[in-house]
């Protein structure tokens, strides 16, 4: 059955490549599909556009007025979305020092089995998702699955054991999968390579800890019936699910509904991202792609690099007020000092986006330089004296800098890769990657290492150095690639443009001789 899948798929891709197109400048004018196949959402919107729209020359002034507007539309959105899934995953650090272990009457050890199973659940997730995200309209399915992480929140005020914060931590953890991966895709659909790696680092910012810290103040010094942890997560989880509405009517699934958008800006739009040359969206899974990917050495290479930077996030944001509190700080101390670590990080990761969008082939030589921050910082919590409270406090704040190499690197999956499935699937295995490193990250500190916790950054020392090596080396064979494909096109007379109807058919990365990785 997989053998008659694989074959119709490659029927699909043969019949997809012959179709036939008149362009005038690159653009299409005619797109004919075979029929019985999917067609893409986007050349059915523009075969049915308006000739007058189409054949109107796009100038400088208009794309920019375009982006500007998509800037203002998505971008704000996507970022909001970001920060409340990371308020409400990384909350539950707080929530340590606001008596959420005495109430709940678990220990530091089942504390970090709780950590971890917040990314059981997303890694279980993660192919469901994919499914989901490949089936269904992106945007609405992100507004449904926000609303219900928000409930969830909410009922995790309502726990008073192990096994009730363990079931809501894990079903969070599944409904929160779908944040990243639909982002990703957003960001190849909206905006050019160039502009990707900026636009990243806003959405994929760390303001979450500002956020946290700061409604965690407030509610530090209230006075209720309620313990200030479950009001901190009433808190949250209420402001979530008023987000989640503003979501399912404003968010666009893509630039042709985008109902902000006149017909001649969505054309605008699609033609901006055409030299992507990684499609927009099919819905026919086809299983030629995934093992196309899975076969290719890069893939492994970012799903090291992905799992390996990330055991830090699962780890510091888990523990965060312990490890502060390790430090000789009381609890409302405590908040204050995780206070700007988001700043910190967020401003690190938009800084070094600027060169990483600019210097084309320095992106991997610039995430590794990067990580070389958070691993000086690593060694210093490791081996500076207990008593050295202010070496241990900034060397904890520029920590938090570990999260800008994988916000530098979080657009390369998507932007490497062409072919709808094969994207869907290397979004999965990137965020798997995400999950199995959040999933360790807690279980590197452990009650009996308190309040120091040497092991744990011994661990998060070694990780960051695999995860260098690991982005080098992908950066290598990207490179080595596009050589061959110059040499390539260079003997058989043939330039690096991207024909419209190769730019916008489902074809992969593999299939399009016009395709260059960004490293």
């Amino acid at each position: 059955m997989v053998a008659e899948n694989e074959k119709h798929d490659h029927q699909s891709h043969d019949a997809a490549r012959s179709l036939t197109s008149s362009q005038i400048d690159g653009d299409v004018r005619d797109v004919r599909l075979p029929q019985g196949r999917d067609i893409d959402v986007v050349t059915t919107f523009i075969n049915n556009l308006d000739p007058e729209i189409r054949d109107l020359p796009i100038s400088t002034q208009e794309s920019r007025r375009v982006l500007w507007k998509i800037d203002l539309i998505v971008l704000p959105l996507m970022a909001g979305t970001t920060i409340l899934a990371a308020v409400d995953k990384n909350i539950i650090g707080n929530t340590a020092i606001l008596g959420i272990l005495e109430d709940t009457n678990i220990s530091k050890n089942q504390f970090s089995v709780i950590g971890s199973l917040f990314f059981i659940g997303y890694l279980v997730s993660e192919w469901p998702m994919a499914y989901l995200i490949q089936r269904l309209p992106a945007a609405k399915l992100l507004a449904a699955t926000v609303f219900g992480w928000g409930v969830l929140a909410m009922c995790t005020a309502a726990t008073h054991s192990f096994a009730g914060l363990a079931v809501v931590r894990f079903l969070m953890g599944g409904l929160e999968a779908i944040v990243y991966p639909t982002n990703s895709i957003l960001t190849v659909m909206w905006w050019t390579r160039s502009e990707q790696p900026v636009r990243t680092a806003i959405w994929f910012n760390t303001i979450s800890t500002a956020f946290t810290g700061i409604v965690s103040y407030g509610i530090g010094l209230t006075h209720t019936n309620l313990s200030r942890w479950q009001l901190l997560f009433l808190v949250v989880g209420g402001f979530t699910l008023l987000w989640s509405v503003l979501l399912w009517f404003f968010l666009p699934d893509s630039p042709v509904n985008c109902w902000q958008l006149s017909d001649r800006e969505k054309w605008v739009a699609i033609q901006r991202v055409k030299d992507n040359n990684t499609g927009v969206e099919d819905t026919t899974f086809k299983w030629y792609q995934v093992k196309e990917l899975l076969q290719d050495p890069k893939t492994w290479l970012l799903v090291i690099f992905a799992a390996a930077q990330n055991v830090p996030n699962g780890g510091i944001s888990s523990f965060s007020g312990l490890i502060v509190s390790g430090f000789g700080f009381n609890t409302l101390q405590s908040i204050l000092v995780n206070l700007p670590t988001g700043i910190i990080g967020t401003t690190f990761q938009v800084l070094l986006s600027i060169p990483s969008a600019k210097l084309k082939g320095w992106r991997r030589s610039i995430i590794a330089a990067a990580n070389l921050v958070p691993l000086v910082c690593a060694v210093l919590l490791w081996q500076l004296p207990r008593d050295n409270k202010h070496g241990l406090l900034a060397s904890y704040l520029c920590f938090w800098t570990y999260f800008t190499p994988y916000v530098l690197s979080t657009s390369l999956p998507m932007a490497n890769t062409s072919g709808h499935t094969k994207k869907v699937t290397m979004n999965a295995l990137w965020f798997i990657a995400y999950s199995l490193g959040n999933i360790l990250g807690p279980q590197a500190f452990r009650a009996e290492d308190s309040p120091n916790y040497t092991s744990g950054f011994i661990g998060l020392v070694c990780c960051v150095a695999v995860a260098i090596i690991a982005i080098l080396s992908y950066g290598f064979l990207c490179r080595l690639e596009n050589r061959k494909r110059d040499r390539a096109a260079g003997e058989a007379g043939e330039g690096e443009d991207v024909s419209a109807a190769e730019a916008f058919n489902d074809l992969t990365d593999r299939e399009k001789p016009s395709f260059r990785y960004a490293y």
